[in-house]
């Protein structure tokens, strides 16, 4: 009944403006329709200049050769930033080492309202090939968004609510197919109306089977590692009886059939079938606009690295080899039924994903003294994933039922440019299943803000202050909840498991987070300008570190929370020096993070379910790094140039905990050089990225080596059909085996290795 209130006064809200400006028309309307044309609302408050050296921008041809299926892979070769794999359609970005819950992901200011924070094998749904910009944001200007985005805010502008009535039919269409894994993607978008109309129309569609790799799936080290294992094994099986060794001798042979079946030159699992669109429209007056958008996703992808079967296996032949002395006859029995059970497991198990989300957005020019404009957006959400078992069962069903909604006012006589603010949320999240490691839980966050650009003495600075509320409410289990967590206790019982086990967390927990923001950019007289950038940010734990209690078999663990978890503090030192020419570019930043009460995930040695136990906690922890983007524009002739490029970044991190302090999943240091040339209709670039190794690494977490790789693309436009480029592009070219570090399933799954893909894009 709360959101049916919101959507109420969205209505209400979004179609005053229009009536407004219709009334003052009158029958003018017709007249002025050219006027309107040129009108525009400025929909994202500060991202224009005044917070330029704070944010970073992908967009046009620039964004379109970057677009991958995930936005954290789009993004992963910016400085700074690196993307979770797990698989083609799953890879949220990583800012400065910072993931999860610290990096807001946005669909046109809102939240992507699905369940990626969860886990890193569930995928953020913003599609790259639709976008018209990509921005990260950091300092300042992420106050807006949320203050617990510490690492940075990623909004994706999609442009499916029209600001503006476009000068006639608009639109673009891309088709690519690739020689790995056949994966091939279509995308297209199209804007049109007139007469204070605008629409808009987009879809997309995207399918691949399992991609090559130059090796094994698993990587060398944890390869060896389990032979470690399985010899300590054997060893201590020297003992046993006459029985139990011919018992022994049949599960070598078993396992020499599984070694014999290790995947090699492709990764299982990696397969994927994406779709989606949106529709939007826009009533567009003197004064504003007024619109509303509707756009769903689907998605069936493969989650490689999943080990249901290996678990549900391992665990029942434990239990035949304790029953083994009592009863060979029944044994045997047993593990025919166990030889069937495990083929009926084989395989990986896959993600069946819906989202429809609707949203609103009203901006209003001038809308009462004191203030240059109104802007207002809603959004909606309706999600859902199943994870299915290799049989087609269904295993975890997740659920996100959520709002988000803002109202800003903008002023522009205060100060360069000021926004005050109001940021609500609703979240209804459950996990139901035998991984449902989470329980049921209601979230909900109000917050203002207040974010104001400055200019004095050749001095430009930005400032911000954000105070919110957030409620997380994990003790509303319904009937058929209560009872499927009743029957799950009950089967553990029966199994003889977990009877010391601790309850589930739960209840309500509340937080009043707070953040204030400042920074200063200082030009000179060379045209040099330095920045400083000060945040102190303050980040309430979600639902997952304080709730989980259970297996969580994409992370390869029996997760733990602690609904004693306190608010996340970080205090954010950066300078930047920079210098833009019409042949030179240079972006420096160093920073430093320091967190008082961190939360992460650590190894508590113990075991649940055969799987490790992974329990959240709060430490102080730092984080230090550099990030630097060098272009420089070596030839210029009379139909086109060659540019230089130079990129290279960093980050170091420590827990303050004694022994090994490192951090987990922590991105090596990375160096990448590039070399583009535009020869009047031909485009081409060449792009070498070195990644280094990852040997200082946390408790029980693998070293991974260093890597390179090698990417070239060649692009024609044809003059014969003006809009049309047709292009070629190859990644991995050295076919080298390539195993992010930042990835929970970097020892299963490799990134793919050689690939070719051609394709042909087209704009009107």
């Amino acid at each position: 009944m709360k959101l049916l209130g919101h959507v109420a006064a969205a209505v209400v809200v979004a179609w005053a403006p229009v009536a407004f400006a219709q009334e003052a028309s009158g029958s003018a309307a017709t007249d002025a329709a050219d006027d309107l044309e040129v009108i525009e609302v400025q929909a994202h408050p500060l991202s224009g200049e005044g917070l330029a050296d704070t944010t970073t921008v992908v967009e046009g041809e620039e964004l379109r050769r970057q677009a991958e299926p995930s936005i954290g892979a789009t993004l992963a070769d910016e400085p700074g930033i690196h993307a979770t794999s797990f698989g083609q359609a799953v890879g949220r970005p990583v800012v400065h080492g910072l993931a999860g819950a610290r990096v807001r992901v946005m669909e046109d200011r809102i939240d992507t309202m699905d369940a990626s924070v969860t886990s890193q094998d569930h995928p953020t749904t913003v599609e790259p090939f639709i976008a018209d910009r990509v921005e990260v944001l950091k300092g300042p200007g992420t106050l807006l968004y949320g203050s617990g985005a510490i690492g940075g805010v990623v909004d994706v502008h999609t442009g499916r609510i029209p600001h503006t009535v476009p000068d006639g039919i608009q639109g673009r269409a891309e088709l690519r197919a690739s020689d790995n894994g056949e994966r091939q993607t279509g995308a297209v978008r199209v804007d049109g109306g007139g007469g204070g109309f605008a629409w808009h129309l987009d879809a997309y569609t995207r399918d691949a089977g399992e991609y090559d790799i130059p090796g094994f799936a698993e990587s060398a080290r944890l390869r060896a590692m389990e032979e470690h294992e399985e010899h300590e094994h054997d060893h201590e099986g020297e003992d046993h009886d006459e029985d139990a060794e011919e018992h022994h001798e049949d599960e070598e042979d078993h396992d020499e059939h599984e070694e014999e079946e290790e995947a090699y030159g492709h990764v299982p699992g990696s397969q994927l079938e994406m779709s989606g669109g949106a529709l939007g429209a826009s009533f567009i007056g003197e004064r504003g606009f007024a619109g509303v958008a509707i756009s769903t996703n689907r998605a069936l992808f493969g989650l490689p690295g999943h080990s249901h079967a290996h678990h549900d296996h391992e665990e029942e032949h434990h239990d035949h080899e304790d029953e083994h002395a009592e009863d060979e006859d029944e044994h045997e029995g047993e593990h025919e039924d166990e030889d069937e059970h495990h083929e009926e497991e084989e395989g990986n198990p896959t993600l069946d994903l819906e989202q429809t989300r609707i949203d609103v957005e009203v901006g209003l020019r001038d809308p009462f003294a004191g203030f240059s404009a109104l802007n207002f957006r809603m959004g909606r959400n309706d999600y859902e994933h199943v994870e299915l078992e290799p049989n087609g069962v269904v295993g975890t069903r997740f659920t996100n039922d959520a709002y988000e909604g803002r109202v800003e006012l903008v002023d522009d006589d205060l100060a360069a440019g000021t926004v005050f603010g109001l940021q609500f949320s609703g979240r209804d999240y459950s996990v139901v299943g035998e991984e449902a490691f989470v329980p049921p839980t209601q979230s909900d966050s109000l917050a203002v803000f207040w974010v104001g650009q400055f200019a004095f003495d050749g001095i430009d600075m930005d400032a911000g202050l954000r105070l919110g509320r957030v409620t997380h409410d994990a003790d509303h289990l319904d009937e058929a909840e209560h009872d499927h967590h009743e029957e799950a206790e009950d089967h553990h019982h029966e199994e003889g498991e977990h009877e010391g086990e601790v309850e589930p967390p739960h209840g309500s927990e509340d937080f009043t987070p707070w953040s204030a923001s400042v920074g200063i950019f200082i030009p000179t007289e060379s045209e040099w300008q330095w920045g400083f950038r000060a945040d102190i940010s303050s980040r309430a734990p979600v639902i997952e570190e304080l709730f989980s209690h259970g297996p969580h078999l994409a992370t390869q663990s029996f997760e733990i929370g602690d609904a004693s978890l306190g608010a996340e503090r970080a205090t954010n030192l950066a300078a930047t020096l920079s210098r833009t020419t019409e042949r030179f570019s240079f972006h420096a930043t160093a920073y430093r993070n320091g967190f008082a009460n961190f939360i992460y995930q650590h190894w508590t040695g113990e075991e649940e379910d055969e799987l490790p136990v992974a329990a959240y906690a709060q430490d102080d922890a730092s984080f230090v790094g550099l990030d630097l983007a060098v272009e420089y524009k070596w030839l210029e002739f009379d139909n086109g140039d060659v540019t230089l490029k130079l990129m290279y970044d960093f980050v170091d991190a420590e827990l303050d905990i004694s022994g090994n302090g490192n951090m987990p999943r922590l991105p090596p240091s990375r160096i990448g050089l590039g070399i583009n040339g535009n020869w009047g209709d031909l485009t081409a670039s060449l792009n070498y990225r070195r990644m280094g190794d990852s040997d200082d690494v946390a408790v029980n977490e693998l070293p991974t080596d260093g890597w390179t790789d090698v990417r070239a693309y060649i692009g024609y436009h044809l003059q014969a059909a003006q809009g049309l480029e047709v292009f070629l592009q190859g990644r991995n070219l050295t076919d080298e085996e390539q195993r992010e570090h930042v990835s929970s399933i970097k020892d299963l799954a490799p990134l793919p290795g050689r690939t070719l893909e051609a394709g042909v894009r087209i704009r009107v």
